[in-house]
């Protein structure tokens, strides 16, 4: 890659917002292009198809719609969901536990669940931010 390309590309890079591919599309830049400006934006390899960026594991990792709606996922090393937000300001946090129970999530909205489980994965523990808490441990 010659020097004034690289610079271009990470203009680009630097410049680009979701939506990612609606914004890429005002360069007028060739598929391979796109895959390696999107890979720089998540710092991770991607291939792109139908409005759809992959991971290497083939884990879906961002969408969009033709009219600009968008959402992007994260995973742990585990292949679990993580964190979700979308074009709306929406976002879901979770966490789990070794066994990939989730043992946690909370919404944009303030409102968050708590979990405990015992050796067999059943739920021993529950609290939310409603005041509800079921604890049979």
């Amino acid at each position: 890659m010659n020097v004034k390309y690289k610079k271009y590309i990470e203009y680009i890079v630097n410049d680009i917002e979701p939506p990612y591919l609606k914004y890429l599309e005002q360069y007028g830049l060739k598929d391979d292009e796109c895959e390696l400006i999107i890979s720089k934006v998540f710092n991770q390899p991607v291939t792109i198809k139908d409005n759809r960026v992959y991971d290497i594991n083939g884990k879906e990792i961002y969408y969009e719609t033709s009219t600009g709606y968008w959402v992007k996922y994260e995973y742990d090393n585990n292949g679990n969901l993580i964190y979700r937000e979308d074009s709306d300001g929406s976002w879901v946090k979770k966490e789990y536990d070794n066994q990939g129970n989730i043992i946690y999530y909370e919404y944009s909205d303030g409102y968050w669940i708590k979990r405990e489980y015992d050796n067999q994965g059943n739920i021993i523990y529950f609290e939310n931010s409603d005041g509800t808490i079921r604890d049979n441990r």
